[in-house]
């Protein structure tokens, strides 16, 4: 595996096999996109701990799905931080970057800044949904929230949703690079799954796997020595910018004989836009349209992801609107098929 210090590997994620013990991974680090996503909310601590974890197990599995379009993963819970939510988008084209983001809401007169945020989240669930775009059902799964961690829900779905052995190493934190005063989000983390039993063979560039296919379990020797490796990864090195992912791979799983893949870029991206409030809005009646309008005339709409202000003219919204979005009047045909 090549030395590629030149590289800046912060907002990647690179696959990677094992060839001797037939485990496929990857390892991401988050920078400049997990502080952008989280410089938009001013969030406690705590929820930005919780946030920057479950952006990059985000990040480590949206990659392994044969996606066309949206990976999520939400947590909501009973406590202080209620919802959790994060958007994995596949690239739209070949060698595109990947787009994420993310929001929490939370309950601040009950949060503690003693605690750790996930003991705050209390009772709840553990989601994971695919959405393939139109005409396709979606795919949801949920695990109870359990195990003290964001990692340790995603390997529990893994293991009883997907029955594949999955393993997490996540690190998050706040640290200043060389020269910056301020202190900035990191992440990073590595993710370790089984492959098929009969056939260690590499996919291409790290291709998903026939669910069909029979799979290693999780109590053999093969898997049991990767992640005893995985485990031996300090925290420095996930979040460390100045140290390749490949070199990183390579430190740890030498004597499994590493292959890396081509590497996924990853930028933040949100997918809101006024198109999209007014499709939302479409189902409500004029009636309901004027409970939302303002003493100012209009209806307002904030994007919880990336913060966007919309402002609508109110005849515009809804099944019986009667101007279009430039505020002039519908062809009377077109008004009654609203």
């Amino acid at each position: 595996m090549a030395q590629t210090k030149d590289l800046s590997w912060d907002d990647c994620v690179l696959p990677f096999q094992l060839e001797a013990s037939g485990v496929r991974g990857r390892a991401v680090r988050l920078g400049p996109t997990l502080e952008h996503i989280l410089s938009r909310h001013d969030y406690p601590v705590a929820v930005s701990a919780m946030v920057a974890e479950l952006v990059a197990l985000t990040a480590l599995i949206g990659p392994t799905i044969k996606l066309r379009w949206k990976l999520s993963l939400q947590v909501r819970g009973n406590g202080p931080i209620r919802t959790i939510a994060t958007d994995y988008y596949a690239p739209e084209t070949e060698g595109a970057p990947a787009r994420i983001r993310a929001w929490a809401s939370f309950d601040a007169e009950r949060l503690s800044s003693d605690q750790p945020g996930f003991e705050q989240v209390g009772e709840g669930y553990f989601a994971v949904l695919i959405d393939q775009g139109p005409g396709m059902t979606p795919y949801q799964g949920m695990t109870p929230l359990d195990g003290g961690s964001l990692s340790r829900c995603a390997q529990t779905y893994f293991q009883q949703s997907e029955q594949l052995p999955t393993q997490f190493e996540v690190t998050v934190g706040r640290s200043r690079l060389a020269g910056d005063s301020a202190e900035h989000w990191r992440a990073g983390g590595i993710m370790l799954q089984t492959l098929p039993a009969q056939s260690h063979a590499a996919p291409e560039d790290g291709a998903e796997l026939e669910s069909a296919d029979i799979l290693q379990g999780a109590e053999s020797e093969d898997w049991n020595r990767a992640t005893m490796l995985m485990g031996t990864v300090e925290a420095i090195e996930l979040v460390d910018a100045g140290l390749p992912l490949p070199n990183l791979v390579y430190r740890l799983f030498h004597e499994e004989q590493p292959t890396a893949f081509h590497r996924q870029d990853l930028h933040f991206g949100c997918s809101c836009s006024p198109d999209r409030v007014r499709g939302t809005l479409s189902i409500y009646s004029a009636k309901d349209i004027a409970h939302m309008t303002t003493e100012d005339g209009i209806v307002t709409a904030d994007c919880q992801f990336c913060g966007a202000h919309y402002e609508f003219d109110p005849r515009s919204l809804g099944f019986e609107a009667t101007v279009d979005s430039q505020g002039k009047p519908l062809p009377p045909a077109q008004q009654a098929a609203q």
